[in-house]
């Protein structure tokens, strides 16, 4: 089951670091744009329909790898002060009542609107001769299996840390230095707490 669940991870980070690669591009044609506008006065066709469909791709295929990650915002404050038990019960609850629910319908619905797009061969209306933008609809209901896929390796973490009081293993790549700063404090808690332990015990 653990060697499961981390091929999930490393699939969901295979595939948010190559669409990564499009904040390079995004950069590339805004820099090209402003100066083919503000320097040689000969402003583009296509970057704003290039800058929105990047920006668009690269924030929903971001959404599974940074789902395995933890990265995502949650109002943690009193979470985090659970047991372990109570954190997997409550995750596995609320993946079920709300998470699944949401993606499938983005799914269901990404998908509709996809092929309405792509029956109509769908061009953008933002500029003359604007692009395809079928492909681009297609990530909608694409992203959205992929967050199905790692919310299933979710759910089973919260279900085993609901079960055995400790949450398993998960793939590890680069942290956040807020992250480590948080872990090194409760290493550090953890071990004052040992040691006063320790101390209270008798000879």
């Amino acid at each position: 089951m653990q060697a499961l669940l981390v091929n999930v991870d490393r699939i969901s980070a295979f595939i948010g670091k190559v669409f990564a690669w499009c904040i390079v591009l995004l950069t590339g044609a805004i820099v090209y744009e402003v100066f083919a506008r503000y320097l040689f006065r000969a402003p583009t066709a296509w970057a704003f329909d290039v800058s929105y469909m990047l920006y668009g791709t690269l924030f929903m295929m971001a959404g599974a790898y940074t789902l395995s990650r933890q990265g995502h915002v949650r109002a943690d404050f009193i979470y985090r002060l659970f047991p372990v038990r109570v954190q997997g019960g409550l995750d596995f609850v609320l993946y079920i009542l709300f998470f699944f629910p949401g993606m499938l319908a983005l799914v269901y619905f990404g998908w509709d609107f996809f092929t309405q797009s792509y029956w109509q061969n769908e061009r953008s209306s933002i500029s003359p001769n604007g692009p395809y933008i079928w492909p681009f609809k297609f990530i909608i209901p694409f992203a959205g299996a992929l967050m199905i896929l790692q919310g299933i390796a979710e759910t089973a973490r919260a279900a085993i840390a609901w079960r055995s009081g400790a949450w398993p293993d998960r793939l590890h790549d680069v942290e956040e230095l807020e992250v480590l700063t948080l872990k090194q404090a409760q290493a550090a808690r953890e071990a004052e707490m040992a040691a006063a332990r320790r101390a209270e015990m008798p000879l």
